[in-house]
């Protein structure tokens, strides 16, 4: 019998958390970067490039940025890798890949853009020396099964970045949740008229594993010295787990 997955607070089957996903990624694509920037105060920039930092890719390395969306990881991964470099820009998402595709082309930045799903990669086993996915974990359905393929693609010395939503410090759970649960739903309508997305957002940060059991299912991957960092009193973590 198939495992029921989360989609927020309902258990549904694989089959249509993938499908549910597809819907709010394709409703929310075209303000999405808008309200990113809204719902952080412009905070997930921070958070991006301190990610990029702490992997401290280098001129010519080989990158794969997972559920790259509208571009951001890929377009800091870019400047880094430099012109010998390779960047692979992916999302499992059509919507939110085309639009990604096309800010980049706007900067002027041209990247490999390739639509795949997490769960199973196309690429060859060591391949890349560096694979990242920022704010798309908790939205993949099988996400072992996504860390294991991370981890197998990656060449030895290489390091993976999961950039998430996480357990936020305690005394600021009961302001937090509020914020969740009536600010970003009313913005979610205001800004891209539709509250549902939104609503589904606060719920996903809250079924998706805390930090501490994170790092174990990295560990259980196969990654090595995993370790993570609370940004902003743990609204966000950064896991890293290398591979040798």
């Amino acid at each position: 019998m198939t495992e029921p997955a989360d989609f927020g607070y309902e258990r549904v089957t694989p089959e249509e958390k993938t499908r549910r996903v597809g819907g709010v990624f394709d409703s929310v694509a075209a303000k999405y970067d808008v309200m990113n920037d809204l719902m952080s105060g412009g905070l997930h920039r921070w958070w991006k490039r301190y990610a990029v930092t702490l992997a401290q890719v280098r001129p010519g390395a080989r990158v794969l940025d997972l559920a790259g969306g509208t571009g951001d990881m890929a377009r800091l991964f870019a400047q880094r890798a430099g012109p010998s470099g390779l960047v692979v820009h992916t999302d499992i998402n059509a919507s939110m890949l085309a639009a990604g595709r096309d800010r980049l082309l706007d900067d002027g930045i041209v990247l490999p853009t390739v639509r795949c799903n997490a769960e199973a990669l196309p690429f060859a086993s060591r391949s890349f020396d560096c694979v990242s996915i920022a704010f798309g974990l908790r939205n993949v359905t099988h996400k072992d099964r996504a860390l294991a393929e991370m981890q197998r693609v990656l060449r030895p010395g290489g390091v993976a970045l999961v950039l998430e939503f996480s357990r936020v410090a305690r005394p600021l759970a009961p302001a937090y949740d509020w914020y969740s649960f009536n600010v970003l739903p009313r913005l979610g309508r205001l800004v891209a008229g539709d509250a549902a997305s939104y609503r589904y957002l606060a719920e996903s940060i809250r079924m998706h594993p805390d930090q501490e059991t994170l790092r174990t299912m990295m560990e259980q991957a196969g990654f090595e010295r995993v370790e993570y960092h609370n940004l902003t009193a743990g609204v966000v973590a950064l896991h890293l787990g290398r591979v040798y």
